[in-house]
């Protein structure tokens, strides 16, 4: 056990953007492991025999290596890749592992990190380095690597999603938990960032679009609406209830006071056939969230739903009680006309959509701010292929929504 935290010492001082993802990993020690292997909950199993016959250096280049599968989540993608091409036996597996050792060792060693014997390398089969495993896998069969000579090399189910015997399961202890496992991806990958000039092209491929922290969604919706509640102007008006301190200068003369009304607020939402049921549940999710927003004034707050036309705007009572009626084709233009055609205009239109409809060539009288419901760019009309949806107006704050 000293001579492998010694190598966890040593992989740390020459790879300080992964100690926090080093650290994560709990040690286990198992005979029946051929060298070292991880599972999906952190846990590195570790055999006896094989820390016993290698060097220090090339044990913190296994400490590296093993604790990379589980950042770049090869057991989510390998269970992925196996479902989707029917590949489940231990060849399959085999390649899966060998595919994600040459996405990993093409480029993390060097610089003090020694590369450990017996490390396959993707100029093994003359494949190009810099692809991702799942290019490897398509690119070539492996039928040169994955034979007997090979069988010892096994990273465990962390590297391919195929679970070991030998493994703890969920249930075991000292298993880090999907939250845990997200903040140790955050923290490497905001330490990888933060150090731009000394992470491999690999690692830094990695920080900037293989992992994305969550958005935090509803924080962010709420938070537009609230700026486009409280920007200047919006539920200003005059009022002679109380005289202006400007009246002083002014004898004889009363002036009105600029007073702040509480803001209106309309939400348009798009009752399509290509919203589905679950979004408008959704969407009235939101409409209650909106009315929190501006401070549980649901008398300020109406509802349009709109598919190709729009309807009445409607007060809002509760949202569970609101009809959405549509089903039809998307123009939401017709839906922010009726918006502003009631006696007494909105400060904020929130618009609830999928994104695929045809906007306001101009931009309405009141701050705009559209949540859109995710979708799969490209075309979506059955009817014209080369169809593709514009995006939002640049004039519309816009929030991902989901």
């Amino acid at each position: 056990m000293d001579k492998l935290l010694a190598a966890r010492l040593h992989a740390v001082k020459v790879r300080p953007y992964l100690a926090a993802a080093l650290f994560a990993l709990h040690v286990v020690a198992d005979r029946a492991v051929p060298t070292m292997a991880v599972d999906p909950y952190w846990r590195c199993y570790v055999s006896p025999g094989f820390v016993a016959r290698t060097p220090v250096e090339e044990l913190a280049g296994v400490w590296v290596h093993e604790v990379s599968h589980l950042l770049r989540d090869h057991h989510g993608r390998g269970e992925r890749y196996a479902h989707q091409h029917g590949e489940h036996g231990p060849g399959e597996r085999l390649r899966r592992n060998i595919a994600a050792d040459f996405e990993i060792n093409d480029d993390i060693y060097g610089d003090g990190l020694t590369l450990p014997s017996g490390a396959v390398l993707p100029s093994l089969l003359r494949l190009p380095d810099g692809l991702l495993m799942e290019e490897y896998l398509r690119t070539s069969s492996m039928s040169g690597l994955a034979s007997a000579e090979l069988a010892w090399l096994d990273c465990g189910s962390g590297a391919d999603g195929h679970a070991r015997p030998w493994e703890l399961g969920p249930e075991g202890a000292h298993g880090l938990t999907r939250q845990q496992r997200d903040a140790v991806r955050f923290r490497v990958a905001e330490g990888i960032k933060g150090r731009p000039g000394s992470a491999p092209e690999g690692w830094r491929r990695w920080a900037e679009e293989a992992f994305h922290p969550p958005q935090p969604w509803r924080e962010l919706l709420g938070a537009a609406v609230r700026s486009a509640a409280s920007a200047p102007g919006v539920g200003e008006n005059h009022s002679y209830r109380r005289p202006s301190r400007r009246s002083a200068s002014l004898p004889r003369v009363v002036l009105p006071s600029l007073r702040r009304d509480p803001p209106r607020v309309c939400v348009v939402i798009d009752t399509s056939g290509s919203v589905s049921d679950a979004e408008l549940g959704g969407a009235l999710l939101e409409v209650a969230a909106i009315a929190r927003a501006v401070g549980g004034r649901r008398d300020l707050v109406s509802v349009v739903s709109c598919d190709a036309a729009a309807g009445v705007a409607v007060p809002l009572c509760r949202a569970e009680s609101l009809e959405l009626v549509g089903g039809g084709g998307t123009d939401l233009r017709s839906g922010f006309a009726g918006a502003v055609r009631g006696a007494r205009r909105p400060d904020v239109i929130v618009a609830l959509t999928d994104g695929q409809t045809p906007w306001p060539s101009e931009r309405p009288p009141c701050r705009v701010v559209v949540g859109l419901f995710p979708r799969v760019a490209g075309a979506v009309d059955e009817d014209d292929p080369d169809y593709v949806a514009e995006g939002p107006p640049p004039w519309a704050r816009v929030v991902a929504l989901g």
